[in-house]
């Protein structure tokens, strides 16, 4: 499943990201790399950027195409 995909409200975990070099490494340098927790606080209308929180209290907001690249497993 990928981060685009789930449910607003739903705590899940990065399990893979499949991006090339440059947007892996901004991805990194804000907060998201595999085994780090995210949470889609809310979307934007029409297909706009998701609003993120990470686990160490990061929130921004995230090009949907960017969440799609990001694999994530959902926490119970």
């Amino acid at each position: 499943m990928t981060l685009d995909r789930i449910a607003d409200h739903t705590l899940c975990r990065v399990s893979a990201i499949r991006l090339a070099a440059a947007p892996l490494e901004w991805l990194r340098a804000v907060g998201i790399f595999e085994g780090e927790r995210i949470e889609i606080l809310r979307r934007a209308a029409f297909g706009g950027p998701l609003h993120l929180r990470t686990g160490s209290g990061g929130e921004f907001a995230l090009d949907r195409s960017l969440a799609a690249s990001i694999e994530i497993q959902p926490e119970a």
